[in-house]
């Protein structure tokens, strides 16, 4: 299933039925009042989280979603039908806007709430509720109030509890595969990572936790190079960043400035979350490079630095347990 994280849709909440205009026709009431009934209420839009859903791409081929209208009243005071309402399911962790002003409407991150975002129009009501003293023959009605129309954006964020960030082709994927059971492209070239994968680590029986491996971070990212920002909204909602180095690199300081300020170019507040940093690929370096990898500082207190390989699974279990640790720390 083809990943899509942004979507813009026009919804409209259903209109009010009209009122209705009618006189009652009785044997031996040779003048019948008034008794026409008021018209029904329009659909309402509602949007619903639905966990099995990862992605907006059926919002790529329809873009309208209307609710039902209402019915109009009629004869002896009956009331036209309410329209139906119209639910549309997202993914948890979808964040909806409004197209033209971009402010947030809804986000929606729980399963059980339905959220309202247009209101179907109210009824109008029919010629038998303008019955007066002075007029007992009103010949009017009220149409029914319109339903709301709307542009909006639909962006998804991801709802893991890790996040792991990196330069490209530092080993985030084949680290996701080995400690789940997600299952990403692996390959030995930059951005094998196109969309973001999201995997359940087990630590033992009721001891689980998510992690989504995020597409390779290069220098300007957040300016829009490389696979740019499109991808950085789903870090904003982890509770831990695990930074991920590539043992080999010729600088695994710089690398980590590099991924740091481009985090804090997106949003300031990225970098403040709970961290852990990891040099993969330990299994192709040499002693001395391991030795000279301990002594780098890089000056975060309280943040766990492992060493790792994900080919021969040194230090895994540890990092999954230290993983464990920090979420539970909260």
């Amino acid at each position: 299933m083809k990943f899509i994280d942004y979507a813009k849709i026009l919804i409209k909440s259903g209109d009010g039925g009209k009122g209705h205009i009618s006189f009652r026709r009785e044997k031996y009431v040779p003048k019948g009042g008034p008794d026409g009934g008021n018209g029904g209420k329009g659909g309402d839009i509602i949007f619903i989280a639905d966990q099995h859903l990862n992605t907006l791409l059926d919002f790529k081929y329809k873009r309208t979603y209307s609710a039902q209208n209402g019915k109009p009243g009629s004869k002896s005071r009956c009331t036209g039908a309410d329209g139906e309402d119209l639910y549309i399911r997202v993914p948890k962790g979808t964040l909806i806007k409004n197209a033209i002003t971009e402010e947030i409407l809804i986000d929606i991150i729980d399963t059980d709430v339905e959220y309202v975002l247009a209101k179907g129009g109210k009824g109008g009501r029919g010629n038998s509720e303008f019955a007066t003293p002075t007029n007992q023959t009103p010949r009017f009605a009220e149409d029914g109030v319109k339903g709301t129309e709307l542009e909006i954006i639909l962006e998804l964020k991801l709802i893991a509890d890790i996040g792991i960030v990196g330069l490209p082709n530092v080993g985030k994927s084949t680290l996701i595969s080995v400690i789940s059971s997600a299952k990403p492209k692996i390959a030995d070239y930059p951005f094998t990572t196109l969309v973001p994968n999201l995997g359940i680590v087990k630590i033992a029986e009721g001891k689980s936790f998510t992690v989504a491996d995020i597409p390779g971070l290069i220098e300007g990212a957040s300016e829009g190079k490389g696979l740019g920002i499109q991808f950085l909204r789903h870090i904003e909602r982890t509770r831990c960043l695990l930074f991920m180095l590539d043992s080999m690199s010729e600088n695994p300081l710089h690398d980590y400035k590099v991924l740091t300020k481009e985090l804090k170019k997106y949003n300031i507040s990225l970098p403040k979350k709970k961290k852990i940093i990891c040099l993969s690929k330990i299994d192709a370096i040499t002693p001395d490079i391991k030795k000279k990898l301990k002594k780098i500082d890089f000056k975060e207190k309280n943040t766990p630095v492992f060493q790792i390989s994900s080919v021969t699974g040194a230090s895994i279990q540890e990092l999954k347990n230290e993983m464990w640790m920090v979420l539970s720390s909260d």
